[in-house]
């Protein structure tokens, strides 16, 4: 069971946050509306990129740590070609738990990124 049941990622330009996720998570959102926002859910998820005045983008929000694919090295590079930032490289967990890595998003916000041992 997983203990993520939901997230939004807050953006202040949709179209960027949007192409900044599909390009360095290499995968396809869908983009929708939801009530009077506009949105883009990531595939085989419980999440998504949010565009609303509801939520702020830019530090505001919950860090949330997203699964960094089968080479997080390689998920990084792609992080500032995509216009973010590296905010802390691939760091292993004391615990055992896998390796992490922090960025900072095209919209200003701090997510994790986690692979399992």
């Amino acid at each position: 069971m997983s203990l993520i049941h939901w997230f939004e990622i807050p953006a202040a330009n949709f179209d960027r946050a949007v192409a900044f996720y599909q390009q360095v998570l290499q995968l396809q959102l869908k983009q929708e509306d939801c009530m009077a926002d506009r949105i883009a859910v990531f595939p085989d998820s419980s999440g998504c990129i949010m565009a609303s005045p509801r939520l702020p983008a830019g530090g505001q929000g919950c860090r949330i740590y997203l699964d960094g694919g089968p080479d997080l090295a390689a998920t990084l590079q792609r992080v500032e070609r995509a216009g973010g930032k590296v905010l802390l490289p691939i760091t292993t967990l004391a615990d055992g738990n896998g390796d992490i890595a922090l960025m900072e998003d095209s919209e200003g916000n701090c997510i994790g990124l986690h692979v399992e041992p």
